[in-house]
């Protein structure tokens, strides 16, 4: 299974680099993302992004002076985010680039980092036990007090998006163990190698927020990535061009993100906790 996502991120390497900027609707995956950072972050500290692909928040937030340490599965995304992080001027700040496993943190000593991200890995981890291991994880090597940030695909966003991207395989048997357990496998692509998705594993929110409680963290707060905006493309990116609407909608985003009527429908999902 690892061996699937790694292989899958290598060759999208450059495409994960560009994927949160490449509209303004995927923007709003980073902007919502952001708000929380900023918000629950410490004033500065070293940070771990477990999981981080080619370092977009890795740069974004080294920017705003914290320190890193930036851990991925994927080779190929790494040296990208060597690339940028160079470029953005920002290598003294990025302590450490590791290939690694969000399930396997042994090179990190406990309580090791002021803050830990872990923004999409968990979605890549299809057995339960896994997941389990990666959370334990990500909470050894935090700080008490520590906030926890974790992102991962929605359950009931991914329904809609079958629906409303591919209703021709809304009732293909290989669907069955998505609709019924939340599991994605790359093996349902055998016909057209290359293309789809790789392993993946969708969320609800309660069993989120749950699989961290029972861990030893606290419950900050939950938002859905786009917000009002789920599965809204098209008028996303049409109101993006009269400024003053897109700051107007931004607003009304960021606020209602986080209400629990809408965590379940978006396409990402955030959790924010502390270490207790």
């Amino acid at each position: 299974m690892i061996d699937s996502v790694r292989r899958y991120y290598d060759e999208n390497a450059e495409r994960e680099w560009e994927r949160l900027f490449r509209d303004p609707y995927h923007m709003l995956e980073f902007i919502v993302t952001m708000h929380f950072l900023e918000k629950y972050l410490p004033k500065e500290g070293l940070i771990l992004d477990a999981g981080g692909g080619p370092g977009r928040y890795t740069i974004e937030l080294a920017k705003k002076g914290y320190d890193f340490v930036l851990l991925d599965l994927s080779q190929k995304c790494l040296e990208i985010a060597a690339r940028e992080i160079e470029k953005a001027g920002v290598k003294r700040r990025v302590k450490r680039i590791v290939e690694g496993s969000v399930t396997d943190l042994s090179e990190f000593d406990d309580e090791s980092f002021d803050a830990v991200l872990c923004l999409g890995p968990l979605s890549h981890l299809i057995e339960r036990e896994q997941r389990e291991i990666a959370v334990q994880e990500l909470v050894r090597v935090a700080k008490k007090g520590a906030p926890i940030f974790a992102s991962v695909i929605n359950l009931y966003g991914v329904f809609r998006t079958v629906l409303q991207e591919l209703p021709h395989e809304f009732i293909d048997p290989s669907h069955e163990e998505m609709f019924s357990k939340g599991i994605h496998r790359v093996s349902w692509h055998k016909h057209e190698p290359g293309k789809g998705f790789t392993d993946a594993y969708f969320f609800h929110p309660n069993e989120l927020r749950e699989l961290f409680e029972k861990n030893g963290v606290e419950t900050i707060e939950m938002a859905t990535c786009e917000g009002l905006s789920s599965h809204l493309q098209e008028e996303t990116n049409q109101i993006y061009e009269d400024k003053r609407k897109w700051k107007f909608w931004l607003n009304i985003l960021l606020r209602t993100c986080n209400d629990p009527c809408i965590l379940g429908l978006g396409e990402h999902l955030l959790y924010v906790g502390r270490k207790i």
